[in-house]
């Protein structure tokens, strides 16, 4: 049995400053899942961000980008989510993960916020029982030992690498791949396929921009 969506959210920042850097990853997954399924985004102001629908699996599915800021993303969040009376469990929120590697992503339900300014504004808003789907975009440590809360935002908040920004991309396209799983066999087979997905095996892609 599939998982119904009604709702999918990209977290990220507004403006061309941000467009390449980490923290950014949920718009990319937006962008390419919208240009796979035929969307276009136009703004929407009472909703405070960028709209789009597609039709996946034969279900017709709202996506939205805040551009709110990323600690502002649940007041956009919670206007659609009331304005068209969305059950909770039918929304799934895309954002980076620094304790994720590049290349590789994850998909859960409910859980807490990881410190993650965006999803803490989400839970803040409308709660926590929604779907995450988070990006590794990895973490400074991994490279200074001993980093510190500031490293981590100027970490999420610049480019990655050539080679980080291809596994990246390579995770986005494999979590776009899964949706039409997770519309129409459940979370499960597409925890299994998504999950497989190792950054060895990327293959890159092109943003969408």
């Amino acid at each position: 049995m599939g998982t119904p969506l009604d709702l999918i959210v990209g977290l990220g920042n507004p403006g061309a400053e941000y467009l390449t850097t980490r923290h950014n990853a949920g718009f990319w997954f937006l962008d390419l899942l919208a240009r796979e399924h035929g969307g276009r985004f136009t703004g929407s102001r009472k909703l405070g961000g960028d709209t789009a629908e597609v039709r996946i699996a034969d279900r017709q599915i709202r996506l939205l980008k805040p551009m709110t800021f990323m600690n502002l993303s649940g007041q956009s969040v919670g206007a659609a989510v009331r304005y068209y009376k969305i059950p909770l469990d039918h929304v799934l929120v895309a954002y980076d993960e620094i304790d994720l590697p590049p290349g590789r992503a994850q998909l859960k339900f409910g859980g807490g916020t990881a410190g993650h300014n965006g999803v803490t504004s989400v839970v803040e808003h409308v709660g926590p029982e929604f779907w995450r789907l988070r990006f590794g975009v990895g973490h400074p440590r991994d490279a200074a030992p001993g980093a510190g809360r500031g490293d981590v935002r100027n970490h999420v908040l610049q480019r990655a690498s050539g080679d980080e920004e291809e596994e990246i991309l390579g995770a986005i396209a494999a979590a776009v791949a899964a949706m039409p799983v997770l519309l129409e066999l459940g979370a499960e087979r597409a925890k299994n396929q998504l999950h497989a997905h190792k950054p060895a095996d990327s293959s890159g892609g092109e943003r969408a921009e």
